[in-house]
């Protein structure tokens, strides 16, 4: 079984979306026992906190299984045990490279493989939740097609 971890700054918004998106995608053809899909934060700002209330809202209105979630900051260990990292924007990646030790070729932005995206916006700042979930899924469409 192969370990993927979503990143984003709070876990509130971009990282819930991806894992949860990922998951229901993943089910849909048959492929969610291959994967263990991990939703972190890569600041300790909403530790603690549930999935923000309109992402959670943008999530339900496209049928997204949203099981119970609690923002989590990624640890070395976890870090240490993923085949992918996924992140969301440059941001986030800085944020990676300043508290864990680097030293796998295991982490990458989510549009790695959808290079019409670039950055994915956090819509805690924008309101552009269902941007952000529409990109999100074009992501993972092209992620399990490449792993």
């Amino acid at each position: 079984m192969k370990t993927i971890i979503f990143v984003c700054h709070g876990s509130i918004c971009r990282s819930p979306a991806a894992g949860f998106i990922a998951m229901q995608y993943l089910k849909s053809i048959n492929r969610d026992k291959e994967f263990n899909i991990i939703i972190r934060a890569t600041s300790n700002e909403e530790i603690g906190h549930d999935i923000y209330p309109p992402m959670k809202k943008e999530l339900k209105k496209r049928n997204i299984n949203i099981e119970p979630h609690s923002a989590t900051r990624i640890s070395q260990a976890e870090y240490e045990v993923a085949d992918f990292i996924f992140y969301m924007d440059a941001e986030n990646f800085v944020s990676l490279k300043h508290q864990l030790r680097l030293t796998k070729n295991n982490t990458f932005p989510i549009n790695k493989w959808t290079p019409s995206i670039y950055d994915i916006e956090d819509p805690w700042y924008t309101g552009r939740f269902a941007l952000v979930c529409e990109q999100i899924t074009m992501c993972i469409h092209d992620i399990f097609e490449h792993i």
